[in-house]
């Protein structure tokens, strides 16, 4: 583990004008220390890099032994003359027809096995966000008078969901539910769940057949994830219903998963995909936030409250040949990282009740040490795949030094003139990557995976933005920032997008896509009448 007071960070706090008391009428201030995510750069793990390669050499075989091939094969050939190959093959064929026919029947079987065990290409023809009604939306001011009118919260609390707020990142035009906004009685019923959940979610889909001209029937795989909303029957039996699906339909739900649950359910879309040939998946990822909602005074609790806001995103999947041509996007790489065999890391995003018996979202202190552990885990697994030949042999070498030489001093080394004191070279992402949409958790670990990542202001923005736009969507949010991307029309051919997700568990999991061509500003996205007004100055 790093330095305790590494892992700390001071900032200085305005909170206004004193309203009462001995200082009445002057400017307050107040010094705030916080954790921040440990310089996991710094410290790799050999074995997730040695995990990494194998990933590769699993998935790259081909392309070592096809080059050979082609070069013994052009070291036999290349001598001739077009007219003496000719004469050779037919004098061949004429003398030595078997031969010649277990060549071509060898042949034609290697050919069939690669062709047959290799992975399908998966494609993204398109997705959707849903974008609540504007009756819904709610600024940081009147978030607060609500949750002051519903008679729940003290005072205090109230101060507390205040302060989070403004240091939150997020803007004054996010959503939440009616049954927030409307009711002082307990909203976190099976009837509202379920009256949210389904407005999100058939908004989505609708929005989404309606741009791809896909039919609800012609789907064969539906996998659908929301941590903590999970009734009974499941909603992707509530889609099926509705859409009125076909009988086979190979439906899932995954519940309390957390905020990386959306690309958990990528990767189990795939695998059904590289399953069930010349088929359509659709993966559609939200969080119910009434049937959530903390109505007690932990404060450990009440953080949830000011983050979480209403999204939903729907995305169409196929692996049939005929959508290569419309199809957005490709899928390159899918690298999940689970650390829940440590007792912190399973505990430090934990639902249960308060001394109240109020149920709620337990929010550790040490969730940014214990999430940048694991981040270091999956980019780490994930750089070997991703990263340039230049990148990977200075940062693998370094790293080999410092593991078998890092911990050796010969007569007359000191420790500080070592190989160990020698930071290892950080690898550049950016050279990996055209776009970053990366979970749009809170400002702190924006601004701490920001600075660890090296990671450029233009390179941040579609999350800082989805966040101050939209709030913290859980599972959707890296949907929300793919959509700021084109509604921008920076997507170009051949881009590389890395959409990093973590969440409880604790999990963070990454899914690296290439662009088909270049993305023009749809005509359907949750962006559209406000994306000329971002990016905005956050630091006012």
């Amino acid at each position: 583990m790093a330095n305790e007071q590494d892992l700390l960070s001071t900032e200085i706090v305005n909170r206004g004008i004193e309203a009462s008391g001995p200082n009445a009428g002057s400017l307050t201030f107040s010094v705030r220390v916080r954790r921040r995510l440990p310089d996991f750069l710094q410290s790799v793990n050999l074995k997730y890099v040695k995990l990494g390669y194998h990933y590769l050499i699993n998935h790259g075989i081909y392309l070592a032994t096809i080059p050979v091939l082609v070069l013994v094969f052009s070291a036999e050939v290349g001598s001739l003359s077009r007219e003496e190959l000719w004469r050779k093959l037919w004098e061949d064929a004429r003398y030595d027809l078997a031969t010649v026919l277990g060549f071509f029947g060898v042949f034609v079987f290697t050919l069939s096995v690669y062709f047959m065990s290799r992975p399908r290409s998966i494609y993204l023809v398109d997705f959707a966000c849903y974008r609540p009604h504007d009756d819904l939306k709610v600024t940081k001011e009147e978030f607060i008078e609500l949750a002051r009118k519903s008679g729940k919260f003290d005072e205090a609390s109230l101060q507390f969901q205040k302060r989070i707020l403004q240091s939150s990142g997020i803007g004054d035009e996010t959503y939440v539910p009616k049954s927030v906004i409307m009711s002082s009685e307990n909203c976190a019923t099976m009837k509202e769940g379920r009256a949210e959940a389904s407005t999100v979610i058939f908004g989505a889909l609708d929005e989404l057949f309606e741009k791809t001209k896909v039919r609800p029937k012609d789907i064969g795989v539906l996998v659908v994830n929301c941590s903590i909303f999970n009734p009974t029957p499941s909603l992707s039996a509530m889609i099926i219903n509705h859409y009125k699906m076909r009988g086979n339909i190979l439906s899932y739900n995954l519940g309390g998963m957390g905020c990386s649950a959306g690309i958990i359910a990528v990767d189990l879309a795939r695998d059904m995909l590289q399953s069930n040939p010349n088929n359509c998946a659709v993966v559609v990822s939200t969080e119910s936030v009434g049937y959530s909602w903390y109505p007690g005074r932990d404060r450990s609790m009440l953080i949830p409250n000011c983050y979480f806001r209403m999204g939903c995103s729907a995305v169409l999947l196929s692996n049939r040949g005929r959508d290569y041509r419309r199809a957005k996007y490709r899928l390159e790489h899918i690298v999940r990282t689970h650390k829940g065999a440590d007792d912190r890391s399973f505990g430090c995003v934990y639902q249960e009740e308060d001394e109240q018996k109020f149920k709620g979202l337990k929010v550790s202190k040490d969730l940014m040490e214990i999430g940048g552990d694991a981040l270091k885990t999956n980019i780490t697994t994930l750089g070997p795949l991703v990263l340039p030949l230049s990148e990977q042999l200075l940062f693998f070498g370094t790293l080999v030094w410092r593991h078998l030489f890092g911990g050796k001093t010969g007569p007359g080394l000191h420790p500080a003139s070592s190989p160990s004191s020698k930071k290892p070279y950080i690898p550049d992402y950016k050279l990996a990557f055209e776009h970053f949409c990366v979970h749009a958790a809170s400002k702190t670990v924006l601004d701490e995976l920001q600075r660890n990542l090296e990671l450029s202001d233009k390179n941040i923005e579609p999350s800082r933005m989805t966040l101050h736009r939209f709030g913290n969507t859980s599972s959707s949010s890296i949907w929300y920032e793919l959509a700021y991307l084109e509604a921008k029309e920076r997507v170009r051919r051949g881009d590389r997008v890395w959409q990093l997700a973590f969440g409880s568990g604790f999990k963070c999991n990454s899914v690296v896509w290439r662009s088909m061509r270049r993305v023009k500003k749809p005509t359907r996205n949750p962006w559209l009448d406000c994306v000329n007004r971002y990016p905005v100055n956050l630091s006012l």
